[in-house]
């Protein structure tokens, strides 16, 4: 029994998501205003910091489990005065993410994969949902809090199971056809040479070879 007198055993952090902890979320992005239109920012979904980085200030609502309705906040980088690595580590995870979304293995080089690696614009990311898994930083306290710096695509073992899907292998769904075949045409009148015309006195409708 839990003693009330001694917290030695207590949990140190019970807002902390174990590390590694896959989870389905919801992306909501907090709006910071700032837009560059020929860098593709528009809408005013980024934000830009006193010091000039520009990032997606993402809200992320675990949607089931036993950590449903817990909310992580994670920046997502677009561009930092000190290099392109940050900008770099943002478009990967947004690669992940709608890789994950949109049930697209990350190997997947086909047309259709492709087109569901693009977006028209930040506003496209809203409400997106995906498999993440948990990992641990800290605030500008230095307390240690529950980030998502990775989305869990298809080729992971467990992404069927977590999301839900039944997939045809490895936890792989296999994306729709880029097209469809076109469907057999319906015969006009006209597409066929005519039938040889019958005696006027022949009542019989059928043709011929049918009789």
């Amino acid at each position: 029994m839990a003693s009330w007198n001694d917290y030695n055993d207590a949990q140190s952090n019970t807002n902390l998501i174990p590390k590694g902890t896959l989870v389905k979320v919801r992306l909501t992005i907090r709006p910071g205003g700032f837009d560059d239109p020929s860098q593709g920012w528009t809408g005013g979904y980024a934000t830009r910091s006193s010091a000039g980085a520009v990032y997606l200030n993402g809200e992320f609502t675990v949607l089931e489990g036993p950590y449903a309705k817990r909310k992580i906040f994670t920046l997502i980088g677009l561009y930092s005065p000190k290099g392109p690595e940050w900008a770099g580590m943002g478009r990967s995870f947004l690669r992940g993410m709608l890789n994950s979304a949109r049930g697209i293995s990350d190997k997947d080089v086909s047309p259709h994969a492709q087109a569901a690696r693009r977006i028209g614009g930040f506003a496209d990311l809203e409400g997106l949902e995906f498999l993440a898994k948990i990992d641990h930083g800290t605030d500008v306290g230095g307390e240690a809090k529950s980030e998502i710096r990775m989305a869990v695509t298809p080729d992971h073992r467990d992404y069927a199971q977590a999301m839900g899907q039944q997939t045809a292998q490895a936890g792989y769904a296999p994306p729709a056809p880029a097209y469809a075949p076109p469907a057999m045409p319906v015969m006009q009148q006209g597409a066929f040479p005519a039938p040889t015309p019958q005696p006027a006195a022949d009542a019989d409708p059928r043709p011929a070879w049918a009789r």
